[in-house]
């Protein structure tokens, strides 16, 4: 996706969405649903119920294209509750992307459900994670 930052307008669906919904799908919830023409150049966010999966919906010049991504580990949000539908700015898209929540003070992981080999020997709340590899050598 290569989007002039300023010029974007993103609308977020405050909804947990079906994963299977596709291009005819995902451009009705957009007409229908946030009451907007998903032909417009806008960027349309839907996340699944578990928030771990995200799917964009947006029309360039010659049709439409849905972007997705699942995470393998932590969520999108972390409230349903709290989530409305609303317009966001390109720099809050990026954010959720990156499994940052405006208003949080954490990233949205649980260091819990992160893989076996990977361990945290740093200071709590510190960036600094050591990797255990596979033949017992270790790297920072």
């Amino acid at each position: 996706m290569f989007f002039p930052e300023g010029h974007i307008r993103v609308h977020l669906y405050g909804q947990p969405c079906d994963m299977r919904k596709s291009f005819d799908g995902l451009s009705a919830l957009a007409r229908n649903a946030l009451g907007r023409n998903p032909m417009d150049g806008s960027l349309y966010v839907y996340v699944n119920r578990k928030a771990t999966q995200m799917r964009v919906l947006y029309f360039d010049r010659s049709g439409y294209c849905v972007w997705g991504k699942r995470l393998e580990a932590g969520k999108f949000l972390s409230d349903w509750r709290a989530v409305r539908t609303r317009e966001m700015d390109w720099t809050e898209l990026k954010l959720l992307i990156e499994g940052i929540e405006i208003g949080r003070r954490r990233k949205r992981l649980d260091l819990r459900s992160l893989p076996s080999n990977i361990s945290e020997h740093a200071a709590p709340g510190s960036a600094h994670h050591a990797v255990k590899y596979p033949h017992g050598e270790q790297r920072d």
